[in-house]
This record gives C-alpha cells, structure tokens and sequence, in this order.
C-alpha cells in the first residue's frame, strides 16, 4: 500500500531486527482468559486445635483486580499492542513527526486529530487509542486486526491510506489520509438537488470499496454513509472508505457469527449468525437505495423493528421517487438486496451491471425534491420536538422544577447561569449516569435549541426531562395547546408554521410540508393531539438512530427473535 511507517515508543525496549514488511494474515485473536475457579477456603494443611471446638477457618483474601496489560502509564514494562503486527522504531514518537491539532472527531475507542507533518506540512488525521480503553485482550485484538488490515489493503483512489502507525506508553496512534470534505448524504443536502447520476457514480465507489476489500481476504462489515467521507470539498473529490474498525479477515467458505455493524445496514443472514462476505453486498445495496430514495429501505423506530423488517425483507419500490427512477437502477437494487446471499452479485458483477457501466448516461433528472426533502425533515420535525420540550420545561411543578435547579447548580461549576458541553459531562458524572460520551454530546445537541453552543437554565430542564423521562400525557398536553393558540383541538397550518419559523418569522415551507406529511397521519391537514403524542414518542432521525444503536444491545435480538419464529428459516 506503497511507503508506510511504523513507528513505537518505549524507554527501554532494543531495537528489534525484524523485517521491513510485514505479514498480511490477521493477527491471532486472544481469546478471553477463564474464570479461575474459586479459592478452597482454609489451608487443607492446616493443623486442627486440641480445642474441641474448632477456630473457623480464615476467609481467603480476595485477590486484587488485575491491573490493564495496555494501560496508560505501564511505561517500558507495559505490553506493546502492535508488536508482530507492524514493524517499528522505538525512539519515535508520533509528536517527533506531526504536530497534533484539533478534534475532528470520536468513536468508541478513540479520537481524531488534525496531524501536521512538521517537514512538509502535509494535512493528515492522527487517530489515538488510548491504552486505557483496551480493557480485555478482545479490545486489543480488534485494534490489533485494524491495524493489520489497513496495512494490508492497496493503495486505491477509495480507501483511506494508513500512512503511519506508532504506540507509545499511553496510547496506539494511526496516521492516515485526511478527509475533511463531509458525509456522503452532508453533501447530497448541502448541494440541493441530486440526479440518478449522481447516484450511479457514488454506487460504483462503494463497490469498488467492496471488491477491493474481498480480492484482499478482508470483509468490511460496516458499509454505511457515516464511513464515506470526501477527501476534500471541491466538487470533484474523490469519495473514501475511511473506518476498519469492525473488518475481518476471511478465507473462501468461511463462515462468521459475531453479530457486528450498524443495525440498518445490516444483512439478513447477520441476525441469523451465518454469514460470509455477501453481507458488504447487501450493505452496499442499502447504500444505493438509501441515496436514490433518501430513506432506508428496511426501517422502524426501534432496534427489534429494525431486525424484523429485515428479516422480512419486504422491498418498497413503488413510493416516490421509485416511478421515476430508471429500471436499470431498480434492477441492480433488487440484486443487491436479495435476502438469499448466494443470489446477490459479487462486487465484481455490480461493477459490470449496465446501470454502473453507464454511469455517465444515467438521467439526470433531479430527484432532490423527494429525496433532499426526506433528509430534512426530520431535522425539521426535532425543532418542532425540542421547543415541545421546552414548553414542558417551562411547565413543570415546583416539586420537579426543585430538584432540577439544584442539579443545575451543581453542573454550572463557574456559576455563569449557563452548561458547558464539559461541564455537562462533569455533571453527570458526578451525579452518576451512566451515558457515554457520545450520548451526552447528543443530548447536547438536542436539548441546544438555539445553537450557542451552551445550555441555559430553560434548556437544561429540558434535557433533564429528557434523562429521567418526566414526559407524562399531562406534560404532553400542555405542549400541545402552546401550539394550538385557538384551542382547536388542532395544530393548524399556520399554527405549526408558526412553531417552526426562525428568528427572522420565515418558515420553510418545504420542511412544513414534511412535518405535516409525517405527523398529520389521517391527512386532514392539521395534527390531533393523538398524532402529536406520537411524534413526540417516536424515533428520531434515523441516521442519527443509526449511530446510538448500541452494537451490544442488537447483538441480543437475534435470541428474542428465534424464540417468537421470527428466525425460523433454517441457518
């Protein structure tokens, strides 16, 4: 994958001879270490008192934890992630190199910085894993498989470049391609129109991603928008597969049944534990219609919802935009996701599919109005959902209002009458949740009507409601007649563009027709409090959903399902 350097850091380790390439076959997985069985209580040894009652035997004393192999601060003694994986130069440092910058972003291990090569002034994306996070030898083997597969695969125009790894006692840092260009579907909304061109040409991306991946012996496994990012933002970047974290070695036959990846994307034969690399297929044909229709073609606002409509795999293709959309397209689709792998097209066949060859000839009709609407209007319906909360926030009792002020105390720790983003995080863990970090920049995001960046008090009783789930039909009530200002029983028309006008009065009405397409069930152009409960119930965004799917909870549904028949089609 052409020039790669990998680089170590330890105080006292030698230099060690090994060779200047290295291995592609994965990393053996270190299975997790047994339970040792428990301690016998008393010494079997021991010499019994003349005493006719016997003194009790001592309790054993409980062994201290074992302290984290990997872990921050083990100095020269700690273990090394990346020996046998990649070749290093223990008196590097990635710091000597790069200078590190800001944030770009986080994941379940690790965060992203801008990286400046101090020679060249090179622009890359430092990612650093802490040590502190590889808790059991599983964490350490999938950073270990990572690391081995992006050095593994070739230099291609869609896959991100490993262009250095190094450790050091702290932590694991991989340097890689920067791209700073947005999402696939950021740019699609940012654009405001999109062509079945367009479309075609992200298509082949993704399958030349895939056949890449399997002419390599390496099964993505996470195909999804999040993980195609451009390289840079003028119009003509070029589109790039940039996360492995969830990607597999694989032999020809081979099957898999860790249930991995991100629960709408996910292949039918996942849920069922039995699978092979058709699954990246199917991702990939989630991928396609997603970006001709603008929604998921398997979708429900909760995880078990999600399973089973997948393994329905009933595929819609008669809603708009579907009647204007080329057979050629629909035909690739329904290949792609046909619920039987062995009767899904190879990458190599999606590549030479009519409708890919002749990418360039594809219509170029926009179909933004449908699709760029569909994107949006879920950001429209949230804004409606956060100023219902904020309406409930200004509702509460004295007895709810008096326990929230005094959290808001607590957390506002320089007592500016505003929450910080990290004073939040401070708060709640002092208060003990236990939401991640990515949960609490979401709620963050959601509670921060106004994008300033900070939660004042009004805000912050809403996020709180949000957390300890004081919404109650009550509560629902009194949201809903703030915006039904002549007590109709009804949100109108004008009413609701009322709710979602900005600062300036303007209300688009595109987004206003959205929400009421979505919300306004029974389409009689207004929404009945019935109507308006179940939007402030439902789901959100599911691109957003898609993200805070926990990938352990899904793991579970697969057990649930088998026991109701959802899953009774032999493995």
């Amino acid at each position: 994958m052409g020039n790669v350097c990998f680089c170590g850091n330890t105080s006292t380790s030698p230099d060690h001879p090994e060779s200047a390439t290295t291995s592609t076959k994965p990393p053996t997985t270190t299975k997790r270490p047994a339970t040792p069985p428990s301690s016998q209580q008393g010494n079997s040894q021991q010499e019994r008192s003349s005493s006719p009652s016997p003194k009790p035997k001592p309790r054993p004393k409980a062994k201290p934890p074992k302290p984290n192999p990997y872990g921050g601060g083990g100095g020269a003694t700690a273990a090394r992630v990346l020996d046998g994986v990649v070749p290093h130069h223990p008196r590097l440092h990635v710091t000597d190199k790069y200078h590190l910058g800001r944030e770009l972003g986080r994941g379940e291990f690790g965060v992203t910085r801008l990286a400046t090569d101090r020679a060249t002034r090179e622009r890359l994306a430092c990612k650093s894993i802490p040590k502190r996070r590889l808790r059991t030898a599983v964490d350490v083997a999938d950073v270990r498989r990572e690391v081995a597969i992006m050095a593994s695969l070739p230099d291609h125009p869609a896959l991100v470049r490993l262009r250095a790894a190094y450790e050091d006692a702290e932590a694991v840092h991989l340097v890689m391609e920067l791209c700073d260009g947005g999402e696939l579907f950021d740019r699609i909304v940012a654009r405001g129109r999109y062509t079945e061109r367009a479309a075609a040409a992200a298509a082949r991306t993704v399958a030349e991603v895939v056949r890449a991946c399997h002419a390599h012996g390496v099964m993505h496994r996470d195909l999804k928008p999040e993980n195609f990012l451009y390289a840079g933002k003028s119009e003509d970047a070029q589109l790039k597969a940039i996360d492995f974290g969830l990607s597999v070695f694989f032999k020809p036959g081979e099957r898999f049944t860790e249930i991995v990846g991100s629960p709408y994307y996910m292949a039918p034969e996942v849920l069922r534990r039995n699978y092979g690399p058709e699954v990246d297929i199917w991702s990939a044909g989630v991928i396609l219609y997603i970006l001709l229709c603008g929604v998921p073609p398997f979708w429900a606002e909760t995880e078990q919802g999600v399973a089973r409509a997948i393994l329905r795999g009933t595929l819609d293709l008669q809603r708009e935009p579907w009647p204007r959309i080329s057979e050629g397209a629909k035909s690739l689709v329904r290949q792609m996701l046909q619920m039987d792998p062995r009767k899904r097209p190879t990458a190599q066949q999606v590549l030479e599919h009519p409708w890919v060859q002749n990418a360039r000839k594809a219509p170029n009709v926009p179909l933004g109005d449908v699709v760029r609407a569909r994107l949006q209007q879920f950001s429209a319906m949230n804004k409606l959902k956060k100023k219902a909360m904020r309406v409930i926030a200004e509702h509460l009792s004295v007895e709810e209002v008096e326990v929230i002020r005094d959290m808001f105390a607590l957390m506002d720790a320089d007592g500016d009458g505003r929450v910080t983003l990290q004073e939040l995080k401070a708060g709640l863990k002092k208060v003990g949740s236990k939401l991640a970090e990515p949960e609490m920049e979401l709620l963050m995001e959601a509670a921060d009507v106004n994008g300033n960046g900070y939660l004042d008090y009004g805000e912050f009783v809403a996020i709180t409601i949000h957390l300890q789930r004081l919404s109650n039909d009550a509560h629902l009530r009194t949201a809903f007649l703030y915006f039904d200002k002549d007590s109709s029983g009804y949100i109108e028309r004008a009413e609701l563009a009322d709710a979602l006008a900005d600062e300036a009065g303007h209300t688009d009405e595109a987004a206003l027709n959205n929400v009421l397409r979505e919300v306004d069930t029974d389409k009689d152009g207004r929404i009945s409090f019935d109507e308006f409960v179940a939007m402030m119930k439902a789901g959100t965004d599911w691109r957003k959903a898609s993200r805070q799917y926990s990938r352990e909870r899904f793991k579970t549904l697969s057990n649930s399902l088998m026991k109701d028949g959802s899953l009774a089609m032999a493995r």
